[in-house]
């Protein structure tokens, strides 16, 4: 059976990777958002994520 895991990023979770605030993890969801061509609606995925921090996604996944 496949382990289902999420594959959006909220700011929480940006928190608990990187250690820094809620508020600087928003505004880093915002950077990679604005970088991506997105809107303020629209979900960061992990890869995502991964991609624009350099973190490995499989670490990532461990946090979530």
């Amino acid at each position: 059976m496949m382990k289902l895991s999420r594959i959006c990023i909220y700011p929480k979770d940006v928190q608990r990777i990187t250690g820094k605030s809620e508020k600087t993890s928003r505004r880093l969801l915002q950077k990679i958002r604005k970088s991506l061509g997105k809107e303020p609606h629209q979900y960061i995925t992990t890869e995502e994520f991964a991609k624009y921090t350099g973190i490995e996604a499989h670490l990532i996944q461990n946090y979530l």
